[in-house]
């Protein structure tokens, strides 16, 4: 298939959780349905590619290979804490996303990139890897974990971005949870993807300052873009 690296990039700001899953669904809908008509056809139509950047009110997800006890509090808890919940269907166990947090949606039909799924995410955790880099942070990956993890190597192991992704027909959704400004309390109302004996952190923490996460936007977009090769539109 020709290559269309090309890339849509929108940010859609706060959004409720649910209307943000149906807009990806639609997405992806869309761009299975035109890789469908061309293989029928013959012709070949060029597929979209997509990158959203996102935040969420408080909701937890639980990937449908996760384990519902994770979630360590009843409805009440989570009207108290004025937080949703869903059962959805990416991979991995369950997490949390909330304000000061950036959340990224590549709805990517890979056959334009690499069909590698594995590569994705390393790819991905790279993004996240050099743009922690850019303010200082050392951080890397957690052998048998996905997502970027700091001291990986020893027992202050902690978490700074969560990933789970859904692949159908090569086309890419759900994507990394990136912990900016969160609100790390949230976190003791799980067990972070199904992990109960490691941190979460976010870069406020590390750094000891609130940042500019429309900044750290701007550079995390880049590390995307370059390191996929994307032009971004």
């Amino acid at each position: 298939m020709e290559q269309n690296k090309k890339v849509f990039f929108q940010d859609w700001g706060v959004i409720d959780y649910k209307e943000a899953w149906d807009k990806q669904e639609e997405v992806l809908s869309s761009i299975v349905n035109q890789k469908t008509e061309n293989r029928v056809s013959g012709v070949h139509t060029p597929t979209h590619n997509y990158l959203f950047f996102v935040e969420h009110p408080h909701v937890y997800t639980l990937g449908k290979s996760g384990k519902p006890e994770n979630l360590l509090m009843d409805e009440h808890g989570l009207e108290d804490k004025q937080a949703t919940y869903y059962k959805i269907n990416r991979g991995g166990d369950i997490t949390y996303h909330g304000p000061g947090q950036i959340v990224g949606y590549p709805i990517l039909d890979l056959e334009n990139f690499f069909t590698d799924i594995h590569l994705y995410l390393r790819t991905l955790e790279e993004a996240i890897i050099q743009t922690l880099a850019h303010y200082g942070i050392e951080s890397g990956r957690y052998e048998g974990y996905t997502g970027v993890w700091l001291d990986a190597d020893n027992d202050k192991a902690r978490k700074i971005c969560a990933m789970g992704v859904r692949c159908s027909r090569w086309v890419t959704m759900h994507g990394f949870a990136f912990n900016v400004n969160a609100d790390l309390a949230y976190f003791k109302n799980i067990v972070p993807c199904g992990i109960d004996d490691k941190d979460v952190t976010s870069m406020e923490r590390e750094l000891g300052r609130k940042m500019d996460i429309e900044e750290v936007k701007v550079v995390l977009k880049s590390k995307i873009a370059g390191l996929f090769g994307m032009t971004l539109l």
